[in-house]
């Protein structure tokens, strides 16, 4: 069993720039070089600017090539809590941009030529308890009405028609979901962002940024400094110490995932016929998908903890033995891979995009960061020429999580209060 992304193992990458010279001056230098980062290169690129990126690992080594590879509608929290929160008109237009975000990843796919196995397979949302296939109907409804966004309920006594299983309670189906190869994805954003002229670079931790003035920075890294007019900061739940105040506002959670050995088509036309993305109603929650080369994968919140090996290996024990739950025939499956990955988890669980101090920044995907990274890659660029009518999170507060002022030292008693609603709710 191989402890590393299935994405990433089977992936080329685009190119090895861990030497490459830094240049002096940029237009714009993008630190993190997950999809946030290489998108907004991309876009800027394509534009005629300057741009440097500046990634601490090798490009798309974190929450961008660790997920589980589903671009999907929606936003992180249910559409009928955001309509109480936000009002119905924000609520539906916040719902939206998700939509065109799968867009825009199957522009920039279409456009750049990505082989990247992106599909319009659609998603599957599985109510773990009866009540929340009530609140499946009822958002169902909603969006019907306002968003002229329709879903496809299936109750459970139908439910074999979409997942060889009897776990849940029913489900509902968003035919505009897809699947994709972050992998590839990654790959091919940074292939196409190095055609266009953008200076990548790995194995470039930035340690330090320091305002010139009212706009320009001097941008250090490991590998030396160079001069930004500006800098976008993509770092996601990777953020560490550059910016306390964005640290203050982001969790780190790990989220982790097996892959099981190849499976017979016989096998996988059982377990999910019309190939779907799928993810449970739980905030504990399971998400699954079958691969390009027929494995299962499965991850999920298995446990409120940072990622590390010994971490990843009990997790994936768990999520081995959730596989077994939902999916009895698959007792005894080899798992080939097990790794896991850090979801960037705001207050308010709301992508947070903006300018602060003179940075730009954008993060806060809460678990939903395929589509909408790419998509905000192409918006940050919008908001660097000075439209930043493009941003749809600009008003939103962006708030400090009470006591986050490090390492989360708090996730294993947010933990146990998710199971607890996991269990009563």
């Amino acid at each position: 069993m191989k402890l590393t992304s299935y994405w990433l193992d089977t992936a080329k990458p685009a190119g090895d720039f861990r030497h490459q010279e830094l240049p002096a001056s940029v237009d714009v230098a993008v630190v993190g070089g997950g999809l946030t980062g290489l998108s907004t290169a991309l876009h800027l690129a394509r534009q005629g600017a300057s741009v440097a990126v500046l990634e601490a690992h090798t490009l798309g080594w974190g929450a961008s090539g660790r997920n589980g590879g589903m671009a999907t509608t929606g936003l992180a929290i249910d559409f009928t809590k955001a309509v109480k929160r936000y009002g119905l008109d924000s609520a539906t237009r916040m719902f939206t941009v998700y939509n065109d975000a799968i867009d825009t990843v199957e522009d920039v796919v279409r456009t750049e030529g990505i082989d990247c196995d992106f599909e319009r397979v659609g998603k599957l949302n599985l109510a773990s308890k009866p009540a929340h296939y009530e609140e499946f109907q009822r958002s169902a409804d909603l969006l019907a009405l306002h968003a002229n966004h329709e879903v496809t309920l299936v109750p459970r006594n139908r439910i074999r028609d979409e997942i060889g299983s009897d776990f849940y309670h029913g489900a509902m189906v968003d035919p505009l979901a897809a699947g994709v190869h972050v992998g590839k994805l990654c790959s091919g954003l940074a292939m196409a962002a190095s055609q266009y002229g953008a200076s990548l670079h790995e194995d470039c931790e930035v340690v330090s940024l320091e305002r010139l003035g009212t706009r320009r920075h001097r941008v250090v890294t490991a590998q030396g400094s160079l001069l930004a007019d500006d800098v976008v900061v993509g770092t996601s739940g990777y953020s560490g110490k550059l910016l306390p105040w964005l640290r203050r506002r982001i969790v780190p959670i790990g989220s982790f995932i097996v892959v099981t050995e190849p499976l017979d088509r016989a096998v996988i036309d059982e377990l999910l016929p019309h190939r779907r993305v799928a993810s449970d109603s739980k905030n504990l929650v399971y998400y699954f998908r079958i691969t390009p080369d027929n494995r299962l994968l499965f991850g999920g919140r298995a446990r409120f903890a940072m990622s590390s090996p010994g971490s990843d290996l009990r997790s994936g024990d768990i999520l081995r033995r959730a596989i077994t739950k939902v999916f009895p025939r698959l007792r005894g499956v080899g798992i080939d891979y097990c790794w896991g990955g850090l979801v960037d988890m705001s207050l308010d669980q709301m992508v947070h995009a903006g300018r602060r101090d003179g940075v730009f920044y954008s993060v806060g995907y809460s678990g939903h960061g395929v589509q909408m990274a790419t998509h905000m890659g192409k918006v940050v660029a919008q908001m660097l020429e000075g439209d930043h009518s493009a941003n749809p999170w600009g008003e939103l507060p962006f708030h400090a999580v009470p006591g986050h002022v490090g390492p989360p030292w708090f996730l294993p008693p947010v933990g146990a209060y998710f199971r607890f609603l996991d269990l009563v709710k």
